[in-house]
């Protein structure tokens, strides 16, 4: 099961501190969210729903290194 809020069409940016792909969501179902690169819609995949943060930090406050969270738009 997806997390609540992912929908298909949000963008999202990598946690990854050196930099990394900004998604999109194409198509959601099931157990897994299917991405595009936001940009030129190439390298489809489908990725894991833990995966998906709502926040930029951890539970303890320390910032993300992995995953993918929202893009303010």
């Amino acid at each position: 099961m997806l997390p609540a809020g992912v929908e298909t069409g949000q963008v999202r940016r990598s946690c990854d501190p050196r930099g990394g792909p900004t998604t999109e969501i194409i198509t959601t179902g099931g157990t897994r969210a299917d991405v595009a690169d936001a940009y030129d819609g190439k390298r489809a995949r489908s990725i894991l729903p833990t995966a998906l943060h709502a926040s930029p930090t951890t539970k303890h406050g320390r910032p993300r290194r992995a995953g993918y969270i929202l893009e303010p738009r």
